[in-house]
């Protein structure tokens, strides 16, 4: 299929004006296929020839100012317009459409505990054209008129308000301008709760089976919606630019949400069934939060082109966590961000695929290398940057730039110029000068404090070392043991630090002794690698927890991971940290982070096999000393920690125990996550059969709970369960994107190392025609999950290289596999060293 390219796009909308879209879906007509009935009103600036897209199962009819054009000219997914005069225009098209499984089109899932079928659509990017016929790219923004035929029992929702005309009738009210890949239509037998603020219909929506545990959630839910709603009244002049906000929670949900104008739609994992620790529950908020914020930017303002798509994500990050956190209970979201969500940015950053927060036009010449731009720079790296430009601008003046370009702007399209522009008029620093260091430039600085000899007596000079090229305002925290208990930290003072560009050494002179730990980046205003000089670091060892802002200890464990993933410390340093200081966090982020590091990261990669065993002891001792400690806050953390690290002879016997009788002593009460949870490591160990899982699964019928099968019964140490999850994940092109995930979640383990020894080369002689067949959202998972990722060794790398000569790798899969074989290459470093 052809990629849109940009030269393609700027000549489209140098071509064409588009004004308006009738569509009419029939979601009546069985399983495999919906039909298709679009109009699109368009204006030809000049006489040209150009083309509309459409992905069908059947082209029926295509008809162009009453002219019927040959079905037979489309070809792939293209339609050509061929020879039309300036002037207005008109073309309809008729389609069967196919249903997507894999959460790209129009998702169709049949809910394996009721029965009930739902569809949504997802179009994002370059999939309007699986649903209708357009002109697909995002600077072609026109007015949508939608109606749905549905079977009677269904309620559809839109971008707009719904209404039902008659049985199994919908129509949708007028859309204002919108791009294409923002139109939306959910469609099923909906549970819904419903409520009104600000004179606009409010609406939560899910699957008839999730009612119970939606309707627990409701409240909490609608008033973190109508607060962050109302705070963002507060800081844009513009309101709320459509008639109502729905949000959807949809199954089988490729992201973790999508801003459709109007209709947001979330992954229904938000809707929890089980108990979720507060750092998840805080999440689900910041995604509220987040979404809302594209209601402005990204969805009134939109992008020209996918190489301003930090424009979208990163402002929408920034925002969610920032609105969040100032209108709210969720008053920690920065603590979080830094050490969860942060360290998705700092490992993007340094892997060769590393791009800039906004890389040139040139740089992403297409729709698929667009796609590979959705990363943590364009989200975490790029919110730092804006929480940075925040602290070097100050709020007042980022908050009225922002009012000057939606004013600008709105129901339009702008670029990063324009951005920078609305900025300027707001200040008079040079903000195209920070926007060329901090967006335009890929990579991450570095840190360090030096205290430097010779200062006068009584004094002492703190040098910053600054290895990069980016302006930077910080925070520098002084901090001293204190008298009576040298386990704990006293601020002594905070600096407020400019480092300009190009600046190697900061010098500053301080009066009085020294102090014994020094924080580069207190409060973690800026995007870099933080070192300690020695002293500061054997304080770290001793007196972590001792600091008493949660957010300085996020820093600080950031730092200790970037050490361990540069060679600066041991693995084995890390675990003693976390063993020394973990027990004793109250910061249930913190908690969670460390804990999913050391296990994940630490235990089942960058220590060898005959250093995992004590590293898993030590986790786990960790975990019952949280759970002893009896905060409410990291028990259930610590309650999956404790399941995760259990590998001893006598452990699985109590684990296996526990699962029996349904009870942790000391732990979380077992809901239906963590029974799978506790199940699937006792597949992996040994002690369960594929009965044991049928057993679970019928007590559990849910769509998590075959998922869940899936991945215990690919997790069983059997070359049968292993042959016959290799086939689901790359032979069987009707499994779901959930059930491909699941199935590869469970293959891998480091215990079954031997066992699947004979995949690792199959792996990457099958990922490839996988990709190919079943499109990007398969390619991204496979190549992440599905990844040999315990076959550390040489010649994984070797067979991993090779296979990214083959020319058939897709862009999706070329991306994920160069930095999943990056990944490796440092991990074979860290145990080299």
């Amino acid at each position: 299929m052809p990629v849109l390219t940009h030269a393609e796009a700027e000549t489209r909308a140098r071509d064409l004006t588009v004004h308006h879209y009738a569509i009419d879906l029939d979601l009546t007509g069985g399983d495999e296929v919906f039909g298709s009935a679009t109009v699109i009103r368009f204006r030809a600036e000049r006489d040209c020839d150009t083309f509309a897209e459409i992905r069908p199962a059947t082209l029926h009819r295509a008809v162009l100012d009453g002219r019927d054009l040959d079905p037979g000219l489309l070809l792939d997914n293209r339609l050509p317009l061929a020879g039309l005069a300036a002037g207005e225009h008109e073309l309809r098209v008729e389609a069967d459409m196919p249903y997507s499984h894999t959460g790209e089109g129009m998702h169709r899932f049949t809910d394996p505990e009721d029965g009930e079928t739902y569809l949504y659509t997802q179009k994002f990017m370059n999939d309007a054209q699986r649903v209708i016929a357009s002109f697909d790219q995002p600077d072609l923004k026109a007015v949508f008129d939608v109606t749905v035929s549905a079977p009677e029992a269904w309620t559809v929702f839109g971008n707009g308000i719904a209404t039902r005309t008659a049985p199994g009738r919908w129509r949708l009210a007028t859309t204002p301008p919108l791009a294409t890949y923002f139109v939306a239509v959910a469609a099923g037998p909906w549970h819904s709760v419903r409520t009104e603020h600000a004179g606009l219909p409010f609406g939560l929506h899910c699957r008839r089976s999730l009612a119970e545990h939606l309707d627990r959630d409701a409240a909490a839910l609608l008033d973190i919606t109508r607060r962050c709603f109302d705070r963002y009244h507060e800081l844009f002049d513009e309101p709320y630019p459509y008639d109502s906000y729905d949000q959807c929670f949809v199954p089988e949900f490729n992201a973790g949400a999508m801003e459709n104008p109007g209709l947001v739609t979330f992954r229904d994992d938000f809707v929890y069934r089980s108990a979720v620790t507060p750092a998840e529950a805080q999440f689900r908020a910041v995604v509220i939060a987040h979404e809302m914020a594209h209601m402005w930017f990204g969805n009134l303002v939109t992008l020209r082109w996918w190489d301003d798509i930090w424009l979208n994500e990163s402002f929408a990050e920034y925002m969610g966590f920032q609105v969040l956190s100032e209108a709210t209970e969720f008053t920690g979201t920065w603590t979080d961000f830094a050490v969860a969500r942060k360290a998705w940015g700092y490992d993007a950053d340094q892997r060769p695929s590393t791009h800039p927060v906004a890389p040139d036009p040139e740089a992403v010449p297409d729709t698929a290398s667009a796609m590979n731009n959705f990363d943590g720079i364009s989200y975490a790296k790029g919110a730092s940057a804006l929480r940075q430009l925040v602290a070097w601008l100050g709020p007042k003046a980022f908050t009225a730039g922002l009012n000057t370009h939606f004013a600008r702007h709105r129901f339009g399209n702008a670029a990063l110029a324009d951005f920078l522009d609305s900025l300027g008029s707001a200040t008079d620093r040079d903000v195209p000068a920070w926007a060329a260091a901090w967006l335009r430039t890929p990579g991450l600085d570095t840190l360090t404090p030096e205290v430097a000899p010779g200062a006068p007596e009584g004094r002492w000079r703190l040098e910053i070392r600054h290895r990069g090229h980016r302006p930077h305002r910080i925070e520098v925290g002084l901090y001293d043991r204190g008298a009576a208990d040298p386990g704990t930290l006293v601020l002594r003072d905070r600096l407020t630090v400019d480092l300009a560009p190009g600046t190697v050494v900061g010098q500053h002179e301080l009066v009085g002794p020294r102090p014994d730990l020094i924080l580069l980046n207190d409060g973690d205003l800026t995007f870099a690698k933080v070192h300690f000089d020695p002293q500061s670091w054997a304080t770290v060892r001793d007196a972590l927890g001792g600091l008493p802002d949660p957010l300085g200890r996020a820093v600080v464990w950031n730092a200790a991971r970037d050490l361990v993933r540069d060679g600066g410390i041991a693995p084995e340093e890390y675990v003693a940290l976390m063993a020394a200081h973990l027990p004793g966090e109250s910061e249930p982020g913190i908690v969670d982070a460390v804990l999913t590091f050391c296990r994940t990261q630490v235990a089942d990669q960058y220590l060898g096999p005959e250093l995992r065993p004590q590293a898993l002891r030590t986790l786990a001792d960790t975990a019952r000393r949280l759970l002893a400690a009896g905060l409410d806050g990291t028990r259930l953390s610590a309650t999956r920690a404790l399941v995760g690290a259990v590998y001893d002879a006598d452990d699985t016997v109590a684990l296996r125990d526990w699962y029996d009788r349904g009870e942790i002593p000391g732990g979380s009460p077992l809901d239906p996550e963590l029974r799978w949870r506790m199940l699937l490591r006792l597949a992996v160990l040994g002690a369960a059969t594929a009965a044991d899982v049928d057993a679970e699964l019928e007590r559990d019928p849910s769509a998590v709970g075959r998922e869940g099968a899936a991945r215990c019964r690919a997790a069983l140490p059997d070359a049968a369960a292993k042959a016959a999850a290799w086939a689901a994940m790359f032979h069987d092109d009707s499994q779901s994107n959930y059930l491909v995930s699941a199935n590869a979640e469970g293959f891998w383990h480091p215990e079954h190392e031997a066992l699947t020894a004979e995949y690792v080369a199959r792996y990457f002689a099958d990922v490839v025609p996988l990709a190919a067949r079943r499109g990007t959202a398969i390619a991204k998972l496979a190549g992440r999950r599905a990844f040999p990722h315990t076959a550390v060794s040489a010649d994984t790398l070797r067979v991993g290289r090779a296979c990214l000569d083959d020319p058939a790798v897709t862009p999706a899969l070329r991306r994920t596999l160069a930095d999943c074989l990056d990944d490796l290459t440092r991990t074979l470093r860290i145990r080299a060293t």
